[in-house]
């Protein structure tokens, strides 16, 4: 007889620390935030011989929700964390992208387009402008504008820019599990073009990274706690220095004396879905050089900081 399977979702700002995913997600799978309640939920699993997966609810923007839980796995003590296992995260920076294209296609093409998510670090929050920039880049609106639950700035306000800049509708697109909420006004129609994946695509990708994630234990012994701990390394002050001003990195790797280290530029490659490929590379492009890609076909780049970086994430739809 087959070991139960666990599943446990755990859950931060995108998904409204998991009110958003209630009702959504298949019956039996556990709705967590990070930290104590995820612990926990892990070694109970774990006491009653359960094999758990544990699945990070990020769109991509939140990569500390994923090194939080990789260190939260490695803190429960071996003989209850048992065959607990780390899923890659729901989605990536890439797939939000590929995502918001997908629900911009649906809106009309006369109408502004205003990417709303709940407010997060100002690491996350520049990262939306970023996806933004390429949902505009590769789409055929024309206005496409930010705005933050609970940041700056507002929905309201994020409509109200889009009215001074000649918008006569304004489509609002979720970059998140939870639909925004649409502040009242009478001077420019807006709406919601959500929820951002429909609930039969979202169960089909949960599905699909604890399916992955299993298959990895077994085939590879491979809990996925290691390359979870690397997630959020390129993320936050640490990369945000003047060009030639001298600093210091936390990678868990080294390097020779006098070698180099280039960092990768983590540009979001847009993909409509069933089109896909990871980054985290670290090559040098001269000064100067733009890189870019429209929609192009599958493929994987490696950096040596990350274990496990070059696997390819399946399906975002």
């Amino acid at each position: 007889m087959a070991e139960p399977v666990a599943v446990v979702a755990v859950c931060g700002h995108e998904a409204a620390y998991g009110r958003a995913l209630e009702g959504v997600v298949d019956a039996g799978v556990g709705i967590v935030p990070s930290g104590r309640e995820l612990f926990r939920s892990i070694a109970a699993n774990g006491r009653r011989g359960a094999e758990t997966v544990v699945v990070p609810m990020t769109l991509g923007r939140d990569p500390e929700l994923v090194a939080d839980a990789a260190r939260t796995l490695r803190a429960v003590p071996a003989r209850e964390r048992g065959t607990a296992v780390l899923a890659e995260p729901f989605g990536t920076a890439q797939h939000l992208v590929a995502w918001l294209r997908a629900a911009a296609g649906r809106a009309p093409a006369s109408s502004a387009l205003l990417v709303t998510a709940p407010s997060g670090d100002p690491f996350e929050d520049a990262e939306l402008y970023r996806i933004a920039a390429l949902v505009r880049r590769y789409g055929r609106h024309g206005l496409v504008e930010v705005a933050f639950t609970g940041g700056d700035p507002d929905p309201a306000e994020g409509i109200r820019r889009c009215l001074l800049l000649g918008a006569e509708r304004v489509t609002l697109l979720p970059a998140a599990f939870a639909l925004p909420d649409v502040p009242g006004t009478d001077t420019v129609p807006a709406e919601v073009a959500g929820p951002l994946i429909p609930a039969s695509a979202l169960r089909r990708v949960l599905g699909e990274r604890v399916a992955d994630a299993l298959r990895r234990r077994r085939e590879h012994g491979d809990d996925g706690v290691a390359s979870g701990l690397t997630a959020a390394d390129n993320h936050g002050h640490s990369h945000t220095h003047p060009a030639g001003e001298g600093h210091d990195h936390g990678h868990s790797h080294t390097h020779p004396n006098g070698e180099g280290h280039d960092h990768g530029h983590g540009h979001a490659q847009p993909h409509a879905p069933g089109e896909e490929h990871d980054h985290g590379h670290g090559h040098h492009h001269d000064p100067g050089h733009r890189h870019e890609h429209g929609p192009g076909p599958l493929h994987t780049d490696h950096h040596p900081s990350a274990p496990g970086a070059d696997r390819v994430i399946g399906s975002i739809a």
